[in-house]
């Protein structure tokens, strides 16, 4: 029997620990002479309060479902995939060879065939630490960690030598073909007569990134590849009593992390920037565990969390914007939710924990 119901468990517990860090949040903008109420509200009305706001809401929560899908498939498989930074690049990087490359008169047809170069760069970025795990035993999170680094350096390499035009001095790729642009859901919105979004980089990506999200729930949960990850990741003893190979396994989950994770770059590379550029990631593979723990690896719980994530960016951007407030601070109360909802989360499922066996016990005793 479960120590505690499952919607306490998926609501409760990280409602709590979102509470407790804005709650510390507020005593340190308290501790520097500034209002907690103030700086609540100026986040909320710039990430909320005008389909501006959530036009960039929208956008930053998009890359980190992503992310946050691809640390999820990896833990059902109890594996722990730090690499979405790399893999987010690497991602970034087949969406711009595939749109430089190959004449896709449409951005209907471009769209499929970046997302397969996107899925496959970042696929084949986790394959490495994915066999290097299953078969020598070597642990995923140095490995992927250190794949991050290695993206970074091949991303810079190739950008500055091989796909920078001649005459530049950025160290980014050309411009993609405009027919190739992803049309943004202000422009959807335009078309069936409402303004919205106006200025904002939210782009049809989002619905894909929804897609996947419904996609990963049924695969995880609905086929049987989904229940082999679940198994080896419950035990690897049983699993291969099962019949379930844990290699096959690894290396299939850690594929489908990787492809997820180089989805990311349709939104950012071919629906934001329209080119590839240095440091596009910006830190969304390392959010995505954080949306991922958070959402309780579920993809529903991913997509709130996301959203979270999404207004705190913006919102923090807005309060770096308008008040004196520094933008390390943003930095500090993001990093309070991450510690809260992932680190310290068992200080508030614990006594969760005994408050319902103690209501349990009482209840049986009534009877």
């Amino acid at each position: 029997m479960d120590k505690m119901p499952k919607w306490a468990d998926v609501i409760l517990t990280p409602l709590i620990s979102l509470i407790l860090a804005m709650g510390i949040s507020a005593l340190v903008i308290l501790a520097i002479g500034e209002s907690p109420w103030m700086a609540l509200t100026t986040m909320v009305e710039g990430a909320l309060g005008s389909s501006y706001g959530w036009g960039f809401t929208l956008y930053y929560a998009t890359n980190f479902i992503f992310t946050g899908l691809a640390v999820m498939v990896a833990y059902h498989a109890a594996l722990f995939n730090i690499g979405g930074e790399g893999q987010a690049a690497m991602g970034g990087l087949g969406v711009a060879l595939v749109l430089l490359y190959l004449p896709l008169p449409h951005w209907a047809l471009a769209l499929p065939v970046a997302m397969l170069g996107a899925a496959a760069f970042g696929a084949a970025w986790a394959f490495i630490p994915a066999w290097l795990q299953a078969k020598r035993g070597s642990h995923i999170v140095i490995t992927t960690i250190m794949f991050n680094f290695i993206a970074a350096a091949v991303l810079s390499y190739v950008l500055v030598n091989l796909l920078r035009p001649v005459g530049s001095m950025d160290p980014a790729s050309a411009r993609f073909p405009a027919e190739t642009a992803l049309p943004r859901l202000s422009e959807l919105a335009a078309s069936v007569g409402i303004a919205w979004g106006r200025n904002t980089p939210v782009n049809i990506t989002f619905l894909v990134a929804v897609l996947a999200c419904v996609l990963v729930w049924a695969l995880i949960w609905r086929t049987r590849l989904g229940y082999e990850i679940r198994a080896l990741g419950k035990s690897e003893r049983g699993a291969v009593y099962a019949g379930i190979s844990p290699v096959r396994i690894t290396i299939v989950a850690m594929l489908i992390s990787g492809g997820l994770a180089g989805m990311m770059a349709i939104n950012n590379v071919m629906g934001e920037s329209g080119r590839l550029v240095l440091n596009a990631v910006e830190g969304a593979g390392f959010i995505g565990i954080a949306v991922a723990l958070m959402g309780r690896n579920h993809p529903f719980g991913i997509f709130l969390a996301a959203l979270l994530f999404g207004f705190l960016y913006q919102g923090g951007g807005e309060l770096a914007l308008w008040t004196s407030i520094p933008r390390e601070l943003i930095v500090v109360i993001q990093a309070l939710v991450i510690l809260f909802t992932g680190a310290l989360d068992n200080m508030v499922r614990m006594p969760l924990e005994r408050l319902f066996l103690a209501l349990r016990r009482n209840g049986g005793q009534a009877r």
